[in-house]
Protein backbone atom coordinates (compact mmCIF):
# COMPACT_ATOMS: atom_id res chain seq x y z
CA UNK A 1 0.00 0.00 0.00
CA UNK A 2 1.32 3.44 -0.93
CA UNK A 3 2.17 5.85 1.92
CA UNK A 4 -0.35 8.58 2.72
CA UNK A 5 2.09 11.51 2.55
CA UNK A 6 4.96 12.43 0.23
CA UNK A 7 7.75 9.90 0.00
CA UNK A 8 11.12 10.66 1.52
CA UNK A 9 13.91 11.05 -1.02
CA UNK A 10 16.76 8.56 -1.30
CA UNK A 11 19.17 10.95 0.43
CA UNK A 12 16.68 11.77 3.20
CA UNK A 13 16.39 8.05 3.90
CA UNK A 14 20.13 7.37 3.83
CA UNK A 15 21.04 10.55 5.74
CA UNK A 16 18.66 9.40 8.48
CA UNK A 17 20.43 6.04 8.64
CA UNK A 18 17.50 4.18 7.13
CA UNK A 19 18.04 0.95 5.26
CA UNK A 20 17.11 0.92 1.57
CA UNK A 21 16.45 -2.41 -0.15
CA UNK A 22 17.09 -2.37 -3.89
CA UNK A 23 15.48 -4.63 -6.46
CA UNK A 24 17.01 -7.61 -8.27
CA UNK A 25 18.09 -8.60 -11.77
CA UNK A 26 15.88 -7.90 -14.77
CA UNK A 27 17.83 -8.98 -17.85
CA UNK A 28 18.56 -12.50 -16.57
CA UNK A 29 15.11 -13.04 -15.07
CA UNK A 30 13.33 -11.83 -18.20
CA UNK A 31 15.67 -13.78 -20.51
CA UNK A 32 14.71 -16.96 -18.69
CA UNK A 33 11.04 -16.02 -19.08
CA UNK A 34 11.43 -15.42 -22.83
CA UNK A 35 11.34 -11.62 -23.01
CA UNK A 36 15.02 -10.65 -23.39
CA UNK A 37 17.60 -11.95 -25.88
CA UNK A 38 20.85 -13.23 -24.40
CA UNK A 39 23.84 -11.58 -26.02
CA UNK A 40 22.73 -8.00 -26.59
CA UNK A 41 20.84 -8.03 -23.24
CA UNK A 42 18.93 -4.93 -24.34
CA UNK A 43 15.69 -3.87 -22.56
CA UNK A 44 13.21 -3.52 -25.42
CA UNK A 45 10.83 -5.66 -23.34
CA UNK A 46 9.81 -2.44 -21.55
CA UNK A 47 8.12 -1.35 -24.78
CA UNK A 48 7.50 -4.76 -26.37
CA UNK A 49 6.25 -6.77 -23.37
CA UNK A 50 5.32 -4.15 -20.75
CA UNK A 51 3.22 -6.56 -18.69
CA UNK A 52 6.22 -8.84 -18.13
CA UNK A 53 8.32 -5.93 -16.88
CA UNK A 54 5.46 -4.58 -14.76
CA UNK A 55 4.95 -7.99 -13.16
CA UNK A 56 8.61 -8.34 -12.21
CA UNK A 57 8.61 -4.85 -10.69
CA UNK A 58 5.56 -5.84 -8.62
CA UNK A 59 7.20 -9.03 -7.42
CA UNK A 60 10.25 -7.10 -6.22
CA UNK A 61 8.05 -4.48 -4.56
CA UNK A 62 6.07 -7.18 -2.72
CA UNK A 63 9.33 -8.83 -1.68
CA UNK A 64 10.46 -5.65 0.08
CA UNK A 65 12.22 -3.42 -2.46
CA UNK A 66 12.29 0.33 -1.77
CA UNK A 67 13.63 1.15 -5.24
CA UNK A 68 12.14 0.41 -8.64
CA UNK A 69 15.06 0.79 -11.02
CA UNK A 70 13.93 1.56 -14.57
CA UNK A 71 14.58 -1.30 -16.97
CA UNK A 72 16.93 0.84 -19.06
CA UNK A 73 20.12 -1.23 -18.84
CA UNK A 74 21.97 -0.91 -22.18
CA UNK A 75 19.16 1.32 -23.50
CA UNK A 76 21.50 3.64 -25.40
CA UNK A 77 21.15 3.90 -29.17
CA UNK A 78 24.74 2.82 -29.81
CA UNK A 79 24.14 -0.41 -27.88
CA UNK A 80 20.71 -1.01 -29.38
CA UNK A 81 22.12 -0.97 -32.92
CA UNK A 82 25.45 -2.70 -32.20
CA UNK A 83 26.47 -5.78 -34.23
CA UNK A 84 23.30 -6.04 -36.27
CA UNK A 85 20.92 -6.03 -33.30
CA UNK A 86 17.52 -5.46 -34.92
CA UNK A 87 15.25 -3.08 -33.03
CA UNK A 88 11.61 -2.12 -33.50
CA UNK A 89 11.92 0.55 -30.81
CA UNK A 90 14.16 3.56 -30.35
CA UNK A 91 16.14 4.20 -27.21
CA UNK A 92 13.76 7.01 -26.32
CA UNK A 93 10.71 4.76 -26.63
CA UNK A 94 12.29 2.10 -24.44
CA UNK A 95 13.46 4.57 -21.80
CA UNK A 96 10.07 6.30 -21.65
CA UNK A 97 8.17 3.01 -21.37
CA UNK A 98 10.57 1.79 -18.65
CA UNK A 99 10.08 4.98 -16.62
CA UNK A 100 6.30 4.72 -16.85
CA UNK A 101 6.30 1.09 -15.68
CA UNK A 102 8.67 1.70 -12.77
CA UNK A 103 6.73 4.75 -11.64
CA UNK A 104 3.39 2.96 -11.85
CA UNK A 105 4.56 0.14 -9.58
CA UNK A 106 6.55 2.38 -7.23
CA UNK A 107 3.37 4.34 -6.57
CA UNK A 108 1.75 1.12 -5.33
CA UNK A 109 4.12 1.16 -2.33
CA UNK A 110 6.78 3.16 -0.55
CA UNK A 111 9.29 2.85 -3.38
CA UNK A 112 11.36 5.37 -5.32
CA UNK A 113 12.11 5.34 -9.05
CA UNK A 114 15.75 5.29 -10.15
CA UNK A 115 16.68 5.99 -13.76
CA UNK A 116 19.77 4.08 -14.82
CA UNK A 117 22.51 4.38 -17.45
CA UNK A 118 25.33 1.91 -18.07
CA UNK A 119 28.58 1.47 -19.97
CA UNK A 120 28.55 2.01 -23.73
CA UNK A 121 30.07 0.33 -26.79
CA UNK A 122 31.17 3.81 -27.83
CA UNK A 123 33.54 4.06 -24.85
CA UNK A 124 35.01 0.61 -25.51
CA UNK A 125 35.48 1.68 -29.14
CA UNK A 126 37.53 4.69 -27.98
CA UNK A 127 34.99 7.35 -28.96
CA UNK A 128 35.60 10.78 -27.47
CA UNK A 129 34.44 11.99 -24.07
CA UNK A 130 32.07 14.34 -25.89
CA UNK A 131 30.54 11.48 -27.89
CA UNK A 132 30.07 9.25 -24.85
CA UNK A 133 28.58 12.05 -22.74
CA UNK A 134 26.13 12.84 -25.55
CA UNK A 135 24.81 9.29 -25.26
CA UNK A 136 24.22 9.70 -21.52
CA UNK A 137 22.66 13.13 -22.07
CA UNK A 138 20.12 11.67 -24.50
CA UNK A 139 19.07 9.10 -21.91
CA UNK A 140 18.81 11.49 -18.98
CA UNK A 141 16.62 13.86 -20.98
CA UNK A 142 13.95 11.14 -20.71
CA UNK A 143 14.55 10.68 -16.97
CA UNK A 144 14.16 14.42 -16.40
CA UNK A 145 11.01 14.50 -18.51
CA UNK A 146 9.56 11.59 -16.53
CA UNK A 147 10.79 13.12 -13.23
CA UNK A 148 12.38 10.02 -11.71
CA UNK A 149 13.45 10.31 -8.08
CA UNK A 150 17.17 9.73 -8.51
CA UNK A 151 19.73 8.47 -11.01
CA UNK A 152 22.13 5.53 -11.08
CA UNK A 153 25.23 5.11 -13.24
CA UNK A 154 25.72 1.34 -13.03
CA UNK A 155 27.74 -1.45 -14.56
CA UNK A 156 30.96 0.33 -15.46
CA UNK A 157 34.23 -1.58 -15.89
CA UNK A 158 36.30 1.60 -16.27
CA UNK A 159 36.07 4.36 -13.69
CA UNK A 160 36.80 7.01 -16.33
CA UNK A 161 33.56 6.26 -18.18
CA UNK A 162 31.67 6.14 -14.88
CA UNK A 163 33.04 9.60 -14.03
CA UNK A 164 31.78 10.93 -17.35
CA UNK A 165 28.35 9.44 -16.65
CA UNK A 166 28.20 10.96 -13.16
CA UNK A 167 29.22 14.37 -14.48
CA UNK A 168 26.29 14.25 -16.91
CA UNK A 169 23.80 12.88 -14.37
CA UNK A 170 24.61 15.51 -11.76
CA UNK A 171 23.60 18.32 -14.16
CA UNK A 172 19.97 17.33 -13.50
CA UNK A 173 20.18 18.31 -9.82
CA UNK A 174 18.86 14.89 -8.84
CA UNK A 175 20.70 12.59 -6.38
CA UNK A 176 23.26 10.41 -8.15
CA UNK A 177 24.48 6.90 -7.32
CA UNK A 178 27.35 5.23 -9.14
CA UNK A 179 28.28 1.55 -9.10
CA UNK A 180 31.15 -0.23 -10.82
CA UNK A 181 31.21 -3.90 -11.85
CA UNK A 182 34.68 -4.48 -10.40
CA UNK A 183 36.23 -6.63 -7.70
CA UNK A 184 39.00 -6.03 -5.14
CA UNK A 185 41.63 -5.80 -7.91
CA UNK A 186 40.02 -2.63 -9.21
CA UNK A 187 38.78 -1.55 -12.62
CA UNK A 188 40.11 -2.97 -15.89
CA UNK A 189 42.86 -0.37 -15.97
CA UNK A 190 43.99 -1.36 -12.46
CA UNK A 191 42.59 1.65 -10.61
CA UNK A 192 41.98 0.49 -7.03
CA UNK A 193 38.47 0.37 -5.56
CA UNK A 194 39.38 3.10 -3.08
CA UNK A 195 40.65 5.44 -5.77
CA UNK A 196 37.64 4.63 -7.98
CA UNK A 197 35.29 5.62 -5.18
CA UNK A 198 37.15 8.86 -4.50
CA UNK A 199 36.98 9.80 -8.17
CA UNK A 200 33.25 9.07 -8.34
CA UNK A 201 32.51 11.14 -5.23
CA UNK A 202 34.58 14.03 -6.58
CA UNK A 203 32.66 13.74 -9.87
CA UNK A 204 29.42 14.30 -7.96
CA UNK A 205 28.08 10.92 -6.81
CA UNK A 206 26.50 10.93 -3.33
CA UNK A 207 26.14 7.12 -3.29
CA UNK A 208 28.91 4.77 -4.50
CA UNK A 209 29.32 1.04 -4.63
CA UNK A 210 29.41 -2.16 -6.65
CA UNK A 211 26.94 -4.01 -8.84
CA UNK A 212 27.02 -7.21 -10.91
CA UNK A 213 30.01 -9.35 -12.09
CA UNK A 214 30.77 -10.82 -8.64
CA UNK A 215 29.06 -12.65 -5.77
CA UNK A 216 27.90 -10.92 -2.56
CA UNK A 217 31.00 -11.83 -0.56
CA UNK A 218 33.31 -10.29 -3.16
CA UNK A 219 31.13 -7.22 -3.64
CA UNK A 220 30.92 -6.46 0.08
CA UNK A 221 34.70 -6.81 0.34
CA UNK A 222 35.11 -4.38 -2.57
CA UNK A 223 32.67 -1.83 -1.13
CA UNK A 224 34.65 -1.94 2.13
CA UNK A 225 37.75 -0.97 0.15
CA UNK A 226 35.81 1.86 -1.49
CA UNK A 227 34.62 3.08 1.89
CA UNK A 228 38.16 3.03 3.27
CA UNK A 229 39.37 5.08 0.31
CA UNK A 230 36.64 7.70 0.65
CA UNK A 231 37.17 8.08 4.39
CA UNK A 232 40.95 8.29 4.00
CA UNK A 233 40.45 11.11 1.49
CA UNK A 234 38.30 12.99 4.01
CA UNK A 235 35.18 12.71 1.84
CA UNK A 236 31.68 11.53 2.65
CA UNK A 237 29.34 9.20 0.78
CA UNK A 238 26.66 6.58 1.19
CA UNK A 239 27.37 3.03 0.06
CA UNK A 240 25.45 0.47 -1.96
CA UNK A 241 25.89 -3.13 -3.02
CA UNK A 242 23.97 -4.96 -5.76
CA UNK A 243 25.89 -8.19 -6.46
CA UNK A 244 25.17 -11.27 -8.51
CA UNK A 245 22.89 -13.99 -7.21
CA UNK A 246 25.61 -16.54 -8.07
CA UNK A 247 28.66 -17.89 -6.25
CA UNK A 248 31.77 -16.72 -8.14
CA UNK A 249 34.90 -17.48 -6.05
CA UNK A 250 36.75 -18.64 -9.18
CA UNK A 251 36.26 -15.41 -11.16
CA UNK A 252 39.12 -13.24 -12.32
CA UNK A 253 39.10 -9.46 -12.81
CA UNK A 254 36.28 -9.42 -15.40
CA UNK A 255 33.92 -11.43 -13.23
CA UNK A 256 31.28 -13.95 -14.21
CA UNK A 257 31.28 -13.17 -17.94
CA UNK A 258 34.60 -15.06 -18.08
CA UNK A 259 33.13 -18.18 -16.53
CA UNK A 260 32.51 -20.96 -19.09
CA UNK A 261 28.98 -21.36 -17.67
CA UNK A 262 28.02 -17.78 -18.62
CA UNK A 263 25.20 -17.20 -19.39
CA UNK A 264 23.23 -20.44 -19.91
CA UNK A 265 24.55 -22.84 -17.23
CA UNK A 266 24.91 -20.70 -14.11
CA UNK A 267 22.02 -22.27 -12.18
CA UNK A 268 24.22 -24.59 -10.05
CA UNK A 269 25.86 -21.44 -8.67
CA UNK A 270 22.63 -19.74 -7.50
CA UNK A 271 22.69 -18.54 -3.90
CA UNK A 272 20.06 -19.94 -1.57
CA UNK A 273 17.84 -17.66 0.49
CA UNK A 274 20.02 -18.54 3.49
CA UNK A 275 23.12 -17.34 1.63
CA UNK A 276 21.21 -14.13 0.96
CA UNK A 277 20.40 -13.59 4.61
CA UNK A 278 24.10 -13.95 5.40
CA UNK A 279 24.93 -11.41 2.69
CA UNK A 280 22.35 -8.95 4.02
CA UNK A 281 23.82 -9.09 7.51
CA UNK A 282 27.43 -8.80 6.30
CA UNK A 283 26.57 -5.82 4.07
CA UNK A 284 24.73 -4.08 6.89
CA UNK A 285 27.58 -4.69 9.33
CA UNK A 286 29.98 -3.21 6.77
CA UNK A 287 28.08 0.07 6.84
CA UNK A 288 26.26 -0.44 3.54
CA UNK A 289 22.73 0.95 3.70
CA UNK A 290 21.57 0.51 0.10
CA UNK A 291 21.45 -3.27 -0.29
CA UNK A 292 20.03 -5.01 -3.34
CA UNK A 293 20.97 -7.35 -6.14
CA UNK A 294 21.69 -7.71 -9.84
CA UNK A 295 21.80 -10.65 -12.29
CA UNK A 296 20.52 -13.87 -10.74
CA UNK A 297 18.60 -12.09 -7.97
CA UNK A 298 14.97 -13.21 -8.04
CA UNK A 299 12.20 -11.74 -5.86
CA UNK A 300 12.58 -14.48 -3.24
CA UNK A 301 16.21 -13.43 -2.83
CA UNK A 302 15.16 -9.84 -2.17
CA UNK A 303 12.59 -11.10 0.34
CA UNK A 304 15.40 -12.93 2.15
CA UNK A 305 17.32 -9.65 2.46
CA UNK A 306 14.24 -7.85 3.74
CA UNK A 307 13.43 -10.62 6.22
CA UNK A 308 16.97 -10.74 7.61
CA UNK A 309 17.00 -6.96 8.07
CA UNK A 310 13.42 -6.68 9.31
CA UNK A 311 14.57 -5.78 12.88
CA UNK A 312 16.41 -2.77 11.45
CA UNK A 313 13.54 -1.84 9.12
CA UNK A 314 10.83 -2.43 11.70
CA UNK A 315 8.61 -4.59 9.51
CA UNK A 316 8.50 -7.70 7.35
CA UNK A 317 7.76 -7.67 3.60
CA UNK A 318 4.46 -8.93 2.25
CA UNK A 319 4.27 -12.70 1.97
CA UNK A 320 6.59 -13.37 4.89
CA UNK A 321 3.73 -14.91 6.81
CA UNK A 322 4.02 -17.80 4.36
CA UNK A 323 7.72 -18.21 5.18
CA UNK A 324 7.49 -18.17 8.95
CA UNK A 325 10.65 -17.92 11.00
CA UNK A 326 13.51 -19.72 9.30
CA UNK A 327 11.28 -22.43 7.91
CA UNK A 328 9.24 -23.09 11.03
CA UNK A 329 6.34 -23.97 8.73
CA UNK A 330 8.18 -27.23 8.10
CA UNK A 331 6.98 -28.30 11.53
CA UNK A 332 3.64 -28.91 9.78
CA UNK A 333 5.18 -31.31 7.25
CA UNK A 334 3.99 -34.91 7.12
CA UNK A 335 7.45 -36.50 7.07
CA UNK A 336 9.31 -36.45 10.42
CA UNK A 337 12.77 -35.97 8.87
CA UNK A 338 11.50 -32.81 7.15
CA UNK A 339 9.93 -31.61 10.39
CA UNK A 340 13.40 -31.96 11.93
CA UNK A 341 14.59 -29.23 9.52
CA UNK A 342 12.32 -26.58 11.03
CA UNK A 343 15.21 -24.67 12.61
CA UNK A 344 17.68 -21.97 11.69
CA UNK A 345 20.87 -23.82 12.55
CA UNK A 346 20.03 -26.60 10.07
CA UNK A 347 19.76 -24.24 7.10
CA UNK A 348 22.62 -21.98 8.10
CA UNK A 349 25.10 -24.87 8.23
CA UNK A 350 23.81 -26.88 5.25
CA UNK A 351 26.22 -27.37 2.34
CA UNK A 352 23.91 -27.93 -0.64
CA UNK A 353 24.86 -30.60 -3.17
CA UNK A 354 24.78 -29.94 -6.93
CA UNK A 355 23.16 -33.29 -7.71
CA UNK A 356 25.63 -33.81 -10.56
CA UNK A 357 28.07 -36.74 -10.18
CA UNK A 358 31.71 -35.63 -10.37
CA UNK A 359 30.64 -32.00 -10.73
CA UNK A 360 33.71 -29.70 -10.58
CA UNK A 361 33.81 -27.38 -7.59
CA UNK A 362 35.45 -24.56 -9.57
CA UNK A 363 35.77 -23.44 -13.19
CA UNK A 364 38.67 -22.11 -15.23
CA UNK A 365 37.71 -18.57 -16.34
CA UNK A 366 38.33 -17.58 -19.95
CA UNK A 367 40.24 -14.35 -19.19
CA UNK A 368 41.24 -13.22 -22.70
CA UNK A 369 42.49 -9.93 -21.29
CA UNK A 370 40.80 -7.62 -23.81
CA UNK A 371 39.34 -4.28 -22.85
CA UNK A 372 38.88 -0.75 -24.17
CA UNK A 373 40.49 -0.23 -27.58
CA UNK A 374 40.92 -3.89 -28.52
CA UNK A 375 39.76 -4.76 -32.05
CA UNK A 376 37.40 -7.49 -30.81
CA UNK A 377 35.44 -4.92 -28.75
CA UNK A 378 34.99 -2.31 -31.45
CA UNK A 379 31.42 -1.23 -32.08
CA UNK A 380 29.99 -2.04 -35.51
CA UNK A 381 26.51 -1.68 -36.96
CA UNK A 382 26.87 -4.76 -39.16
CA UNK A 383 25.98 -8.15 -37.75
CA UNK A 384 28.88 -10.28 -36.54
CA UNK A 385 30.08 -12.15 -39.63
CA UNK A 386 30.70 -15.88 -39.94
CA UNK A 387 34.38 -15.11 -40.49
CA UNK A 388 34.52 -13.05 -37.28
CA UNK A 389 32.79 -15.84 -35.35
CA UNK A 390 35.18 -18.48 -36.78
CA UNK A 391 38.14 -16.41 -35.60
CA UNK A 392 36.66 -16.31 -32.09
CA UNK A 393 35.84 -20.04 -32.13
CA UNK A 394 39.43 -20.81 -33.13
CA UNK A 395 40.81 -18.60 -30.37
CA UNK A 396 38.50 -20.26 -27.81
CA UNK A 397 39.70 -23.70 -28.89
CA UNK A 398 43.33 -22.60 -28.56
CA UNK A 399 42.68 -21.35 -25.02
CA UNK A 400 40.79 -24.48 -23.94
Amino acid sequence: MAPAGPKKSILERLDAGELVIGDGGFVFALEKRGYVKAGPWTPEAAAEYPEAVRQLHREFLRAGSNVMQTFTFYASDDKLENRGNTQRFTGQQINEAACDLAKEVANEGDALVAGGVSQTPSYLSCKSEEDVKAIFKKQIDVFVKKNVDFLIAEYFEHVEEAEWAVQVLKTTGKPVAATLCIGPEGDLNGVSPGECAVRLVKAGAQIVGINCHFDPETCVKTVKLMKEGVEKAGLKAHYMSQPLGFHTPDCNRQGFIDLPEFPFALEPRILTRWDMQKYAREAYNAGIRFIGGCCGFEPYHIRALAEELSPERGFLPAGSEKHGNWGDGLALHTKPWVRARARRDYWETLKPASGRPFCPSMSKPDGWGVTKGHADLMQQREATSEEQLKSLFDKANQNA
